[in-house]
């Protein structure tokens, strides 16, 4: 499954419970990042994921442009993860057409 940055927006609007993941690096993590968010970077994700995520949650991945989450969700589903989304654009297609005011790389 796949939200958009207007999908995952209107559920947060809306209160929904989601999971946000940031599977960017640290130093992209100290840029800019949604509020809320967990950092797991990829390259940290899959020991640590398994045992740090519910398999029953609702649970959105993001990073950059959304082919590093786009790995993460295919890890997670793999592993019995069910509710997993991906941000399709990532973060920067958040900045672009939701928070122009967040900091661009």
């Amino acid at each position: 499954m796949v939200y958009t940055v207007q999908d995952l927006h209107d559920k947060l609007q809306a209160g929904e419970k989601l999971t946000l993941i940031d599977v960017r690096e640290k130093d992209e993590w100290e840029i800019c990042r949604l509020g809320g968010a967990t950092l797991i970077p990829l390259s940290q994700f899959t020991c640590r994921a398994p045992a740090e995520l519910d398999a029953r949650d609702r649970i959105v991945l993001y990073c950059h442009h959304g082919r590093r989450s786009a790995q993460a969700q295919q890890f997670l589903k793999s592993h019995g993860f069910q509710n997993v989304i991906n941000l399709a654009g990532g973060i920067d297609a958040w900045a672009v057409h939701i928070d122009p005011t967040m900091r661009r790389y």
